[in-house]
């Protein structure tokens, strides 16, 4: 039976693509961090949650003062 290298045993290529992919995910989880904080931070501010549907906004319509 020839004896070669085990399943077990990592090549060096694997330890290079391991430190990609750490990298990789930080710059991942940095983005969604970035994400996150941003999203915080407009829902906190409140003000104008409006979204842009294409039908005028109450905000933006002039006041009329009833004539009665």
């Amino acid at each position: 039976m020839a004896e070669g290298k085990g399943l077990t045993e990592t090549h060096e290529i694997h330890k290079r693509r391991l430190g990609r992919n750490v990298g990789t995910a930080l710059c991942l989880l940095g983005f969604c961090a970035i994400v996150f904080g941003l999203t915080v931070a407009k829902v906190r501010e409140g003000g104008l949650l409006e979204a842009n549907d294409h039908v005028p906004r109450a905000s933006v319509l002039p006041i009329t003062e009833d004539t009665q």
